[in-house]
């Protein structure tokens, strides 16, 4: 098999741990399958959890699985700012920890639309060049501000100035962002879930097939006349479904999947 062919295909769920980057995961993956590979959302290398890697002709999909909600659960240390919002950062700012009230306050809300301030270590380019570039080499920038969605935020614990948070957010929040603006850093951070995927899920041995990596698309079984005549560009389903032939994904939203 060539390298980075476009077989196998499908998603891999896979519980990273801390420590190595989402890219040498990715990598040892492709290194083992020896097909092309690219994840659907990284993670810090100081984070853990799940990482939806896809491989073969499925890295096309990514563009389905990145705008998924995600679930993370993180220990914020409320003693003290961070430069990059976590604790790789140098402190900025240390103070008394506030009251368990306030903490409740403030993590309610956070619930809804709210504006947060894209971390300095981040993938954002700022004037062509991604932030965590300039931050390395101790440029100060003014970072921009985004819109982020939080669904849910649940205060689960709060001892000794770290605040252990449940929350639930759309594509692009950063939890770095949410830590700086509850007056903290994160200490530690796992993503539990990225839409219907959960971690206690991940298993790197197994391959789900291309249909399976779509569950939240509608499904649209088709006969074998009808497969044919959309590879060929005879037939076509715009809508956003999964089309499926005895399990086969053919084509998605239009886009015919490679044969």
């Amino acid at each position: 098999m060539p390298p980075r062919a476009l077989s196998p295909t499908g998603l891999v769920l896979v519980d990273k741990p801390e420590g190595p980057s989402s890219f040498a995961l990715v990598q040892k993956l492709r290194d083992r399958t020896r097909a092309r590979a690219g994840h659907a959302g990284t993670l810090d290398p100081f984070a853990t959890g799940l990482l939806l890697v896809l491989l073969g002709s499925s890295t096309r999909l990514a563009q389905y699985l990145v705008g998924l909600d995600k679930r993370y659960v993180t220990e914020i240390d409320l003693r003290s700012r961070t430069s990059t919002g976590d604790r790789e950062g140098e402190e900025a700012e240390r103070r008394e920890p506030p009251p368990r009230v306030d903490v409740e306050e403030a993590v309610a809300a956070l619930v809804g639309e709210v504006e947060l301030s894209i971390p300095a270590a981040s993938a954002v380019k700022i004037a062509g060049e991604r932030a965590y570039k300039l931050h390395r080499r101790g440029v100060v920038v003014e970072m921009p501000v985004r819109r982020s969605t939080v669904h849910s935020a649940e205060l689960l614990d709060y001892e000794d100035g770290i605040a252990t948070l449940d929350l639930r957010v759309g594509s692009g929040t950063y939890v770095r962002a949410i830590a700086d603006a509850l007056g903290g850093h994160c200490s530690t951070l796992r993503r539990t879930e990225v839409g219907p995927f959960r971690v206690e899920d991940a298993d790197e041995e197994r391959i789900l097939t291309p249909a399976e990596a779509l569950p939240f698309l509608p499904l649209l079984e088709v006969d074998a006349e009808e497969a044919l005549a959309i590879q060929a560009g005879r037939s076509r389903h715009d809508e956003p479904v999964r089309v499926v032939h005895e399990g086969e994904l053919v084509a998605v939203n239009g886009t015919v999947m490679p044969s």
